[in-house]
């Protein structure tokens, strides 16, 4: 039987919460402001992302462009694909409910949705644990279910962050919105 909805979302939190504990905990002093868990077009299980002020103006020297050109790349953060030993047992779980190809089109949309909702409700839940911070702390994080070049990124942005925390992130990385 593969997992349900809420056996992803509960495995997804957990190994989350893990990964970026040891995130934390092995960069004191980092001012994190970018947490993003991203997935592929296929919707296979996720990896985690970050960025802090301190790894962006390292990063930028050390690649001599300018910090906006890394400030939201999920991939050119030093701290893409981190805590992968809590996160890479989750991927079975994902790879349970089928490979969305095998699908008609209607159902690998809805399965899509379904692992999409599940990352979502496991980082929702960290938000309300407080791990990305309380009040004016809090305003000071985006964070993020991303699966590259796909629509929805904003709107799950939107879910999941009080509008404070998006305003650089809107104004530096949202797509423009089509009228």
């Amino acid at each position: 039987m593969p997992p349900t909805e809420s056996e992803l979302a509960d495995a997804v939190h957990r190994a989350t919460r893990a990964a970026l504990l040891g995130l934390f905990r092995d960069h004191p002093g980092h001012r994190f402001y970018y947490v993003t868990l991203v997935t592929s077009g296929e919707a296979y299980g996720p990896a985690l992302s970050a960025w802090s002020h301190e790894a962006l103006a390292a990063e930028s020297e050390q690649q001599g462009c300018a910090p906006l050109e890394l400030k939201w790349s999920y991939a050119d953060s030093p701290f893409c694909c981190y805590g992968e030993e809590h996160l890479a047992p989750v991927r079975p779980l994902f790879e349970a409910r089928g490979d969305l190809f095998d699908l008609p089109d209607d159902e690998a949309d809805a399965e899509f949705e379904l692992r999409l909702r599940a990352m979502e409700t496991a980082v929702a839940r960290l938000d309300a644990e407080g791990l990305f911070g309380r009040g004016g702390d809090r305003d000071a994080v985006v964070v993020t279910v991303e699966v590259p070049s796909e629509p929805g990124n904003e709107e799950r942005a939107q879910r999941l962050n009080p509008p404070a925390a998006l305003a650089d992130w809107q104004a530096e990385a949202a797509q423009p919105q089509e009228v």
